[in-house]
Formats: structure tokens, sequence, C-alpha cells
């Protein structure tokens, strides 16, 4: 069996509503990714994004765990960790300082970065990513990458996203008791964006939602810049339990009827067309017609696509007012397990009044086409970030601690010889 040091092997973790997903990746000699297992169980213990039973959490990642090492041979010791729930949150921040030389350095840019994450964040929350906007330098603005250019004075706007310690205190608790360390604690829409948005899609101006069971966890990318995340505390599961409530039956068979047969426009929907629905309590089925169904499950997609569409307009308002650029020329963007239905693009179309397509995660081989599906988006967006953790392409706020330590320890070797 390999050990994950006996190659480049990078494991992501989402621990969901609905499922707990595993994928291990094998990082080539070229830059690719290679998918070589895969791991997923129903979850339980889980709601929101926030840990309800810390037992059962632990046996659904032990067992999504198990699967992904048995596939990949491979023995699996530590993850890349998504996280969302509603203690979400995000702040734009501004940083100044003076450029040290006649240009600027790279210390320069992790100066300025790290005055501008040194602010005030809510109470009892961590700071999960420092993620730079553009600087400006003197009188010239957006500039994306600052280093060796002249100037007198930097300015960096950068976009923080937080979370509530004990939220993420709570599920790095239940990975560790399967024996596993959480190499980062990553926001899962930023890491299901990373594995389906295109860098075109980011520079026009994007809406990416990722609709799962408990969440919609939205980013907003401007002039290729994130400008705004937020999670909104509704998803799929309201749908399969109006089908529940709405058909008499169970919520897994709900959820199972809602994946094959929803539909989230009726009129795109042949009126013949039926559906067979378990019953409970030794009951025979009964037959549904499948436009019946959409009747149900339309004005809750209708709802959630709306609650979507107030975020963006808020946001549109506080650009425009700061002279951002706040177009989404490029439309809005769904991926996620809730958004695997019928008619669901042609629904957000009426919602949003924008170009809508559903996102697949991008870049990436070897899986099963399974795996491929928006249900994995952000399991293969973690890959993704921990293949540029380990070329070293990290968020700038990242590595500014390690930087500091390398120039400290380089002084005591002068001060020493």
């Amino acid at each position: 069996m390999i050990k994950m040091m006996d190659k480049k092997l990078v494991v992501g973790l989402e621990i969901g509503t609905v499922k707990v997903a595993v994928l291990v990746g094998e990082v080539l000699a070229d830059g690719l990714m290679n998918i070589i297992g895969v791991g997923s169980c129903p979850s339980r213990g889980m709601d929101k994004g926030g840990v309800k039973d810390l037992e059962a959490v632990g046996k659904c990642v032990q067992q999504a765990i198990d699967q992904a090492e048995l596939m990949a041979n491979c023995h699996i010791s530590s993850v890349y960790l998504a996280l969302s729930g509603k203690q979400i949150s995000c702040q734009n921040e501004i940083g100044i300082v003076p450029i040290s030389a006649a240009e600027v350095t790279q210390e320069d840019v992790e100066n300025v970065v790290h005055t501008a994450k040194s602010v005030r964040v809510r109470d009892e929350h961590r700071i999960l990513h420092v993620i730079p906007q553009d600087y400006e330098i003197d009188y010239q603005e957006g500039i994306k990458n600052p280093v060796g250019l002249s100037g007198v004075r930097m300015q960096a706007k950068v976009h923080l996203i937080t979370c509530h310690q004990d939220m993420a205190n709570n599920i790095i608790k239940a990975v560790e008791s399967c024996g596993l360390t959480v190499d980062q604690l990553i926001f899962a829409g930023l890491a299901s964006s990373y594995a389906v948005l295109t860098e075109d899609e980011r520079e026009l101006g994007v809406c990416f939602v990722d609709i799962g069971g408990g969440t919609m966890d939205i980013t907003v990318y401007t002039a290729g810049a994130l400008r705004h995340t937020r999670v909104i505390p509704y998803a799929g599961n309201l749908v399969t339990n109006d089908i529940a409530y709405a058909f008499g039956t169970l919520p897994i068979d709900a959820e199972a009827i809602k994946v094959n047969y929803g539909c989230a426009l009726g009129s795109v929907i042949n009126n013949n067309e039926s559906v067979e629905v378990p019953s409970i309590g030794g009951r025979p089925p009964r037959s549904l017609q499948r436009h019946t169904l959409a009747e149900v499950i339309e004005p809750r997609y209708t709802e959630l696509l709306n609650l979507v569409n107030e975020e963006i307009l808020q946001l549109q308002r506080q650009l425009r007012a700061q002279g951002v650029k706040h177009h989404l020329a490029a439309g809005i963007v769904l991926t996620g397990g809730a958004a695997q239905i019928d008619g669901l693009v042609d629904c957000a179309q009426q919602v949003f009044n924008h170009q809508v397509r559903i996102g697949q995660p991008l870049n990436i081989s070897g899986i099963p086409n399974y795996a491929q599906e928006p249900y994995y988006s952000t399991a293969i967006g973690l890959m993704h970030y921990g293949q540029d953790s380990l070329n070293g392409k990290l968020e700038i706020g990242k590595r500014t601690s390690v930087s500091k330590w390398f120039k400290r320890f380089s002084e005591w070797l002068r001060k020493e010889f």
C-alpha cells in the first residue's frame, strides 16, 4: 500500500448536509491532477454546514476515507477540508505601506497585504482566507502584480473570508477523530469556484452559486477579483422536504424522486410523463404525473434563486457606489448536488435575466464519469487548492508568516556567524 508521502498526493474532503465526499488526486510531473481514489457516503450528523452529532460525522468520514483508500491503494493521513455554513462572513479591506526601495519587492507585497488583514473581524471569528484583489502604486490603479514596479506608496485591496471559531473547531475535531490531520480549512464556495470557473468568467464578471443540500455558497468575481462571498442557509433539502410532505413519502425516497424525475420548470415537461412514488406504512406505491411534481418543485427553486438574486443586486449597488466594476457579463454559474435537476437553467434565466450555465469540474483526469458531475465540484476544488499549495501558489496571506520566519532565521544566522 502506498503512503501519502511516497507520491505527491492531495486529498479533498467535503462533509456536506447530504453527502460526505473524498477524492484522492496525484499531482503528475506536468502539473496535472490525476484522480486515483473516490469515496462517498450519505451524511449524518450535519446540518447547514454545522456539526450536530460528532460521533455520527466521524463514522461517515471514516467510511468515505476507507472507500477512497481502497480504490487509490494508499493510506490517507491528511486532508484539505471544506467548510460552509451561515457563520461564514466576508469583508473587503485596504492596506497602505511605503515602498522600501526603488521598486516593489515581494516583501513589500507581503507587508501591504499583512497591513490590510490586520483589522478587527467579528467576535469569535477567525480568518480563513486573505485574497488580494488589486494594488495601487501612487496614482496607478488596477495593478495585479506590483513586483518590480517603481513608486513611493503602495495600496492593496484584499478580500477576507472569516468563520466562527467554534464552527471550525467542531468540524476539525470530527476529522481528527478518524486519525486524520487537516492540512487546511477552506471555504467550500471558494474551493468549488476553483474547480468550475474559467479565468475569462472571473475577468468578465460572474456570480458562482454552489447549491448543496443545506446551504447555497455564493462567490462573486468582477475584473478578475473576488468581491463577495456569502452563505445562504437554505438549499436543496427544502425541495426534498416539500416533495416528502406533498406526496407522503420518506425523505430518502423524495430525494431520489427529485434527482431522477424532478424539474424546476413545469413548462418543459411532457404532460404524459408519470412517476412512481413509494408510500409509507406498507401502502402500495402511487403513480404521479411529472408535471404535478414540478408544481411543487418550481416555486421552491424560484424562491431559492430569488434569494441569490437579491444578494447580487445589493452587491452591485455597493460596487457601483464604490466605482468598482459591477457588471456580470459572464452571467451566473450554478453547481452542486441540487443543481442536477432538469429545467434549472431555464428557471434561473427567468429569475436572473442573465445567461446561466451548470458548472462541471474542469481540468481533471483519471476519474470515473460520475465524479465529473457538479456533485463533486467542491471536493475537486479542494484538490486544486491543495495542488497550488504544493506548488507554492498560496494566497499571499498564507505565505507571509513563513516568509517572515525565514527572514528572522536569516538575521539570526548573520548574528551568530
